[in-house]
């Protein structure tokens, strides 16, 4: 009896029913968290998922958004892969892009345990079939294009990393391509020491599934009926009087033109900047320069006013894009009444155009684009008697600086919009077509795009800390006095 005396009074003491308390309200803290984990596991992975990764590269844009709210046809993804070994960032983006659109189905096949199913897809592991039952099309994304591996590290070093996450472009661009018939061919010309466009262009182009061909017109006689855009990248040389003649009749005729200068500006190419006047596009001596709006007091270095709309709009959202080393055109009246201009990237009023001779001030336009709707002649009206007679838009578009798209710019600052202007000026040639190529999430280091650094850096460097300092001084002073 007196032991458990004792016992029942050490139940009783004080420090016994505080150990009792916590240690009920730990299995109380436990059983709450275990059964919230279960809720939320019931959740769909798509909601369960918050991106905070710093490239935001589970983030969708509006772009792909507004294609997959708008698809009428079933999309099958069949993805060929041990699903527990594939890496989580693409099983989580698959899931949250599949969430976006009830006609999407998502089926993963172990290729370990079925085999043939490899045979039967035609195609390798870790891969993902799209395929729409309604058009019969079907295209494949390995998950080497989603997850861009460093090669250079993995070959000299034997490290694995990676330095793009292009989940959202390849997807985009593979839903697009199976579930529509729209194709489109450009040629880029050649023979005038042009420009190489870079693989970030090509792969764009690609994810909108246009076309690419090459022509050098002193070897043809017209341009081929089947381009749909013909685009001229930073030729060196000038056109022959011939391709000029050529040119003209094309875009006489309803075509389509697209001029990108480079180091050589219209100036110093008479026959090109013929032709840009008589659309309304008069070249500007010099290089242009802006101090008001330049990259880090690098007045060369030039972030346009953009004026967008429509087409060209589309994704645009910070408003800004990086132009190096560029040339300028003043707008002039056209030759004919049936042109029409406007111009989508101008320099502020604080602009230079710099010659080795003279610095003359104004606003200078820097892209812009002219059409004019080309109507059938009227012996061909009057062939037609009461037939529509045919009309068409004939269409040239001209950047100053072949740099908006240069691979220096666009890997370096993937955040501004270069590429994506650039697409958008290439998709505005095409009727009922809407830029849907998506450019991959860098997951390096990215660089700030500060307008003017010295007064940010000032700032940082000496404001913040002497503000930290003297906060500290005052707090420690009032402690001494106390």
């Amino acid at each position: 009896m007196k032991k458990m005396k004792n016992l029942k009074e050490i139940f009783c003491t004080a420090g016994t029913r505080h150990g009792a308390y916590s240690v009920g309200l730990t299995v109380l803290v436990v059983a709450v968290v275990i059964v919230f984990n279960l809720i939320v596991g019931q959740i769909p992975e798509v909601y369960r998922n918050i991106d905070v990764s710093s490239t935001k590269i589970y983030e969708i844009s509006d772009t792909t958004t507004e294609l997959l709210d708008s698809l009428e046809k079933e999309v099958d993804m069949t993805v060929l892969a041990v699903r527990d070994e594939t890496d989580e960032r693409i099983t989580t983006f698959l899931s949250k892009y599949a969430a976006l659109s009830d006609k999407i189905s998502v089926e993963w096949i172990d290729p370990v345990l079925h085999p043939s199913a490899l045979t039967d897809y035609d195609t390798t592991e870790n891969t993902i079939v799209i395929s729409c039952p309604d058009t019969g099309k079907t295209t494949t994304v390995s998950f080497g294009d989603i997850l861009a591996m460093d090669e250079y590290s993995y070959y000299y070093y034997g490290s694995t990393s990676y330095t793009e996450f292009d989940g959202e472009g390849q997807l985009t661009s593979a839903v697009n391509y199976v579930t529509n018939d729209v194709e489109k061919t450009i040629y880029q010309t050649t023979g005038h020491g042009e420009g190489s466009l870079s693989q970030t262009v090509t792969d764009l182009m690609d994810k909108n599934s246009y076309t690419l061909s090459e022509i050098n017109m002193l070897m043809t006689e017209k341009i081929p009926d089947d381009c749909d855009l013909l685009l001229m990248y930073a030729p060196a040389t000038d056109l022959a009087d011939g391709e000029v003649e050529i040119l003209t009749n094309y875009l006489s005729e309803g075509g389509k033109v697209m001029v990108l200068l480079g180091d050589t500006g219209a100036g110093d190419l008479p026959n090109l900047a013929a032709v840009m006047k008589t659309y309304g596009m008069e070249a500007a001596e010099g290089y242009i320069a802006d101090p008001a709006r330049c990259y880090q007091n690098n007045p060369y270095y030039i972030f346009p006013e953009m004026s967008v709309s429509g087409d060209m709009a589309s994704g645009i959202e910070s408003q800004m894009a990086l132009l190096v080393n560029t040339h300028g055109i003043n707008l002039t009246d056209p030759e004919r009444d049936t042109i029409s201009m406007i111009s989508f990237l101008t320099t502020s009023d604080q602009a230079y155009a710099v010659t080795e001779e003279s610095q003359e001030q104004g606003t200078y336009t820097l892209g812009a684009v002219a059409t004019e709707e080309i109507t059938a002649d009227e012996d061909d009206a009057e062939s037609t008697e009461s037939e529509d007679i045919d009309t068409v838009e004939s269409r040239l578009t001209v950047i100053t600086a072949g740099s908006l798209i240069d691979q220096n710019i666009t890997d370096t600052f993937p955040q501004l919009e270069n590429t994506q202007l650039f697409m958008n000026a290439v998709s505005a040639n095409f009727e009922g077509v809407q830029n849907l190529s998506i450019e991959a999430k860098s997951l390096s280091v990215e660089y700030n795009t500060v307008q003017h650094a010295g007064l940010f850096s000032l700032l940082m460097i000496f404001g913040i800390p002497a503000v930290i300092l003297i906060g500290g001084f005052v707090v420690w002073f009032r402690r001494r006095k106390a």
